[in-house]
């Protein structure tokens, strides 16, 4: 039996470009309600999520504002905000 090959596909951040500059809504992260789980890094199509000191950090120059993270956070920690 022969090996099947497979590919992974893993989201780049910045494969699409700046995509923070066409984005409707901006996902805001209460620090009191985060616990880092990274739940939310997990989910994130743009790979935008990373671990800060005290709760996670958005890179909002690439984020698209999807609301994923918003969806899958248990601790409801991010709220999603219209773009000002």
């Amino acid at each position: 039996m022969q090996p099947i090959d497979c590919l992974i596909s893993t989201p780049d951040k910045g494969s699409a470009g700046k995509t923070g500059l066409w984005r409707t809504y901006k996902p805001i992260v209460d620090e009191k309600k985060c616990n880092s789980c990274m739940v939310c890094w997990l989910y994130c199509p743009e790979n935008v999520i990373t671990e800060g000191e005290k709760c996670i950090e958005i890179d909002y120059e690439y984020c698209k504002g999807c609301g994923i993270c918003c969806e899958v956070c248990a601790k409801k920690a991010i709220k999603m905000v219209l773009e000002e």
